[in-house]
């Protein structure tokens, strides 16, 4: 049975970019442009998560780095490989905050994106 992978990213493009290239490894990819997939999890647990860290939800106040803390700390979910995804400078520290198992830093080679996904889906 395949590894489900839930991506989670605002921008569509690379939203689309993630999922062609992950079910092209073989991988069973369910992707939302908002966290509002997360209230489902108790329903459908992904084996991994990929989360952008700032997502435009405006009815949220939280990001990545916080949502990953909340899954992190939830003994529920916390066997959850999360990755976060974001552009900005920080995002090692970023990631270590929100106590994600790592990060990748747009833009990325699609290369780093496979390998990311097999160090957290053994």
């Amino acid at each position: 049975m395949a590894k489900k992978i839930w991506v989670i990213e605002d921008d569509k493009d690379i939203r689309d970019t993630i999922v062609y290239v992950l079910e092209e490894q073989g991988y069973e990819v369910v992707s939302s442009e908002d966290s509002k997939i997360l209230k489902t999890i108790d329903k459908q647990t992904p084996d991994m998560i990929l989360m952008d860290n700032w997502l435009t939800e405006w009815k949220s106040d939280a990001n990545g780095q916080q949502l990953s803390k909340q899954l992190k700390s939830n003994p529920a979910t916390s066997h959850i490989p999360i990755v976060i995804i974001s552009a900005v400078s920080n995002i090692k520290e970023i990631a270590e905050a929100g106590m994600a198992n790592g990060y990748l830093r747009k833009p990325f080679d699609l290369t780093d994106l496979t390998d990311i996904v097999l160090k957290h889906l053994k």
